[in-house]
């Protein structure tokens, strides 16, 4: 008898520690927020969301991040704010919202530097690039690497681009950033700086004559359904910078740590080649659908604006050796 009551104190004594136990697994689940501003149909809140899955899986739900989409959170500068300060954990930010934290990402937006996604992603290894992400530490973020939302080309409601006449005394969205501006405004272009959900409407009411744009924001945001006229121009590339504010990452486990940094490296790396493969999907069925022409010898056509651009970013160091490394790496003469 002693032996069974033993038995069953010990038995009910263990159940308040188990869930004691349960309730501290509980406690310890994690979720983090990613933020961006593209919508959930684009190639960069597809990257997210394998980033996602693939966290959860791994971790068996014990970490899962939390996807808000199309600047849910706010625009960019918002969102960097929140990393810097931990209300936000990771954002897929635009490596020319980035440039305000670390001047140097301007140089990914040299005019004509790269052709396709291809030559623009193999760029990401060259020392300059992975400089750029390591000056992040000091402000108080931390970079894990690129991926890419697409060449940049002109979508007009009215023409096409011939000439930088056909873009003079237009209003041309951009993206509210320096290099844009100069290297728009250097063929005298109004350029218009316009939220990514706004432009659909400034397109439809004319307000916008044009946009400079990526193929995958242009499909999934409709935009050939108000301005028929796509001029390929392949005239900037367009990266995107993974990054995490330092305080989340400080709160993580070493483990959980690694298992983000392995994720986000796969996540990263996926995102490129399906962007690549989806440049000429987005484009075959643009075809379809609206008048696409290629500007022969855009370079050229541009190169006021060109001009333009050196002349205000070119002396900066490592803008510089990233040209240049980026040109050896391709060899260019």
């Amino acid at each position: 008898m002693t032996n069974i009551l033993n038995t069953a104190t010990r038995y009910l004594c263990a159940i308040p520690l188990g869930l004691a136990l349960i309730a501290s697994t509980q406690v310890e689940a994690k979720e983090l927020r990613l933020g961006l501003i593209t919508p959930p149909q684009h190639i960069l809140n597809q990257t997210a969301q394998r980033l996602a899955d693939t966290v959860a899986e791994r971790s068996n739900g014990d970490l899962t991040i939390t996807i808000f989409p199309s600047g849910q959170l706010g625009d960019e500068s918002a969102m960097f704010t929140q990393m810097e300060t931990g209300l936000l954990d990771i954002g897929l930010m635009t490596a020319a919202a980035t440039s305000q934290r670390e001047p140097a990402f301007v140089g990914w937006f040299t005019p004509f530097l790269f052709s396709s996604v291809e030559e623009a992603a193999k760029a990401t290894e060259t020392d300059a690039a992975q400089q750029m992400l390591q000056n992040l530490e000091s402000k108080g973020l931390h970079a894990f690497g690129y991926t890419f939302a697409g060449m940049r080309h002109i979508l007009m409601r009215e023409s096409a681009v011939n000439s930088t006449e056909d873009v003079s005394g237009k209003n041309i969205r951009i993206i509210p950033f320096a290099a844009m501006n100069t290297w728009w405004r250097a063929v005298e272009a109004r350029p218009t700086p316009t939220s990514l959900p706004d432009v659909y409407q400034g397109l439809q009411n004319g307000m916008l004559d044009g946009v400079d744009i990526d193929l995958d924001a242009l499909v999934g945001s409709g935009f050939y359904e108000v301005a028929e006229h796509l001029t390929l121009t392949s005239h900037m590339a367009f990266p995107e910078v993974a990054i995490m504010g330092q305080a989340s990452r400080a709160s993580l486990s070493d483990a959980e740590r690694q298992l983000i940094d392995t994720a986000m490296a796969e996540a990263l790396a996926w995102g490129t080649e399906t962007e690549i493969a989806a440049e000429a999907r987005n484009r075959a069925m643009l075809e379809e659908r609206i008048t696409v022409t290629e500007l022969a010898d855009a370079e050229s056509a541009f190169s006021t604006a060109n001009q333009a651009f050196a002349e205000r970013f070119g002396d900066h160091p490592l803008i510089q050796a990233f040209q240049q490394q980026s040109n050896e790496l391709l060899n260019v003469k």
